[in-house]
């Protein structure tokens, strides 16, 4: 008696300690008995599930369970196991399932072998389940991952020659365990030579010194496709000794065939690169420095000078006789002829020398680094003479000369282009000299040219940066006190001298096309002001002063026609252009065509400064203007002067006899103005009824004009 209770004892013990659920069922009558633990696994106490029957337990069983469980019962039932034991998962209270390991036994049956009571238990397993999923999960990871990225791995025991591979390395090499056993030298044998060589003697060294490895190399499948493949070996130790080799195997082949080919993209986009690099830079003809590699050299050579305070020389080389080569003998020849005189050049100048073709048969040289100007005398000299000797070429004999012109840095301290410039002129002096010879360049003498294209520059960055503007002047009928015309002038508001006249600068572009490009774009905003006027209710007629130089441009009319397009609300009648009669005009006829093709546009000329030049009635007879204007030197002293009065007085009287309309100019006081009404002019402008003013000034003293009494008082 005791002794079974120390035995109940200790049963109560292991189960409460094992948390086990212990259920007995009566199979014949449906009872189940449980203990507090088989409830609680499922987040009841046993009271809540009372009474407990196979229901009960058939209720909280997930559906998806139900089957293997009642197949697994039939199997107890007839004996064909032992145990009848499943995992299942059961509905918790709140919801969700535990997993639970139910075992149980049938202990006594009936006449027809069928059982009529079970014990078992249950224990909960949910934690053992979810480390399994879990360790399911990671290992297919794992096998996806090792399958995408086509690693396989391996491990050599160095006691017993075992070699092991992965399931991906075997799939790697295109076989199956049951279709290949791995060897070392099996394994080695497929691969290339250069790879086997390189992989034996890593294995030897790995396993004789524990030298570890990393290696790519190229291979045979067990299938015969060539593949490129990486593997590495980890040494293990077991007590200093080395026990076994581990690594992996990995399929390179997609990588090693992109990396491949982009190689070879990047061997081809070099070649292209270094092609138009080349193209960039060098001649295609003689393959010599082009214009856009000499500026670079030019560059490096004065910076260079300057630092060391060292000379330079650039020399500008014309061939003589060039053009009748490729005229008698045609292109290829003259081609060919060229890259021979390329050649002969390159002979006898210095290695730090630059030769470079400028275009057609001109070249440019810098001698750089140079000690005088004797040294490059005799490197020019030794041009000239190689440049003597015949050139054969198809059995045709050739012979040219050269004429060169040089100038020296920093003797001629200019700009690389003007440098180049320089040189140009002196060859064009040596062609005069008559060829195949040398001429310097006469710096000394070139300040002149200098300071004019100095300013030509300036004036041309301040165009560029909108630096230009155009003031007003107006016009008026002393008679009348109508203002019948504002006159367009002008000025550079220059970012650091201020406001410049148009003395300042227009002398330097008379004669250049940049004079022309800022006539139009005089015309252009005259025109455009104009009509910015208009909006505002003022309609005076505007005046524009034209250069003979832009009326004699062949494109001046289209030029004009261009303007008006684009200013298509500018009305006829309201622009007049005034021409400097102290100007100097080459073909008066054309200017007179041309006139007459602005005046069928609707725009009026007036001969302006007149009685300043040397053709005054030259110009007046030939030239249709409408308005003659006093010139204004004559008009400020003719108070004081007779004889200015008298000129005036004679144009007055010339413009009568011709037809024209006659405004004098230097109208400064109002005494001048009453000396004119009595003389017989009407019209003026000067300083004594307005200064040139800005456009956004005009409507202002428009309406301070017109408001006031009239100027002359009679």
């Amino acid at each position: 008696m005791h002794k079974n209770t120390i035995s109940q004892e200790v049963n109560e013990l292991v189960i409460d300690a094992t948390k086990v659920g212990v259920w007995d069922w009566h199979v014949e009558n449906d009872g189940l008995v449980c203990n507090e633990r088989w409830a609680e696994m499922i987040g009841y106490s046993l009271s809540e599930l009372m009474p407990v029957n196979y229901q009960t337990w058939l209720d909280v069983l997930h559906p998806d369970d139900l089957p293997k469980a009642i197949k697994n019962y039939d199997y107890h039932c007839q004996g064909q196991s032992e145990l009848c034991e499943l995992e299942v998962r059961l509905k918790h209270k709140n919801g969700h399932y535990v997993w639970v390991l139910s075992t149980g036994k049938a202990i006594t049956w009936d006449a027809e072998g069928k059982p009529t009571r079970m014990i078992g238990m249950h224990q909960e397993i949910t934690f053992r389940k979810r480390q399994e999923e879990l360790l399911a999960t990671t290992t297919e990871l794992l096998r996806e991952s090792q399958e995408i990225g086509k690693l396989g791995g391996w491990q050599l025991n160095l006691h017993d020659n075992n070699l092991i591979w992965t399931d991906e390395t075997y799939r790697i090499y295109e076989t199956t365990p049951q279709e290949f056993n791995p060897t070392v030298d099996l394994g080695a044998s497929y691969l290339l030579p250069d790879s086997k060589e390189i992989f034996l003697a890593a294995l030897d060294a790995a396993i004789q010194h524990g030298e570890e490895y990393d290696l790519e190399l190229e291979t045979y499948t067990i299938k015969g496709r060539k593949i490129d493949v990486r593997t590495t070996c980890h040494v293990t130790y077991v007590e200093g000794v080395a026990e076994k080799l581990s690594g992996i195997f990995q399929d390179i082949t997609d990588a090693i065939n992109d990396q491949r080919k982009l190689e070879k993209s990047n061997q081809v986009l070099k070649e292209l690169n270094d092609k138009l690099k080349f193209a960039a830079n060098y001649d295609p003809l003689t393959h010599l420095p082009n214009r856009n590699l000499l500026a670079d050299r030019m560059q490096q050579a004065l910076i260079k000078a300057q630092r060391n305070n060292n000379q330079i020389a650039i020399a500008f080389l014309d061939l003589d006789g060039f053009k009748e080569v490729n005229d008698v003998y045609g292109h290829d020849i003259g081609d060919e002829f060229l890259c021979l005189v390329a050649n002969r050049f390159k002979t006898v100048i210095r290695d730090g020398d630059t030769l470079a073709r400028f275009g057609g048969d001109e070249f440019v040289l810098i001698l750089d680094d140079l000690d005088s100007h004797h040294q490059a005398r005799e490197i020019l000299q030794r041009i000239l003479s190689s440049i003597a000797e015949e050139f054969i070429i198809e059995n045709k004999r050739l012979f040219v000369t050269v004429s060169i012109g040089v100038t020296f840095f920093p003797q001629d301290n200019s700009y690389s282009d003007i440098l180049i410039r320089h040189a140009d002129q002196a060859m064009y002096r040596a062609k005069e000299l008559g060829k195949n010879c040398i001429h310097e360049f006469d710096f000394e003498n070139d300040v002149a040219l200098k300071l004019q294209y100095r300013e030509l520059e300036h004036i041309s960055n301040g165009f560029s940066n909108n630096e230009f503007l155009l003031f007003y002047q107006p016009k008026i009928n002393m008679e009348t006190n109508e203002i019948i015309g504002l006159e367009a002038l002008i000025r550079w508001q220059h970012p650091t001298e201020g406001l410049l006249s148009p003395f300042r600068f227009l002398p330097y572009i008379e004669e250049e096309p940049l004079g022309i490009e800022l006539g139009k774009w005089v015309i252009d905003q005259a025109i455009k002001q104009h009509s910015e006027w208009r909006r505002l209710g003022i309609a005076i007629p505007i005046s524009v002063n034209v250069s003979p130089l832009q009326l004699q441009h062949e494109d001046f009319i289209n030029q004009l026609n261009e303007v008006l397009f684009l200013n298509n609300s500018f009305q006829a009648g309201q622009l007049e252009f005034e021409i400097l009669e102290s100007s100097i005009i080459k073909d008066t006829q054309h200017i007179a065509e041309v006139i007459s093709q602005c005046k069928q546009l609707g725009i009026r000329f007036s001969l302006d400064d007149f009685g300043t030049g040397f053709s005054s009635l030259s110009y007046l007879r030939k030239l249709s203007t409408d308005v003659i204007k006093i010139d204004q030197s004559f008009v400020i002293d003719m108070l004081d002067d007779m004889d200015d009065q008298a000129i005036v007085k004679g144009v007055i009287e010339l413009s009568k006899a011709f037809g024209r309309s006659v405004i004098a100019e230097g109208v400064e006081t109002q005494e001048h103005g009453r000396q004119l009404l009595k003389m017989g002019c009407h019209l003026a402008q000067g300083f004594g009824i307005a200064r040139p003013m800005p456009a956004s000034a005009i409507p202002e003293w428009i309406n301070l004009w017109q408001a006031s009494p009239p100027w002359i008082c009679k």
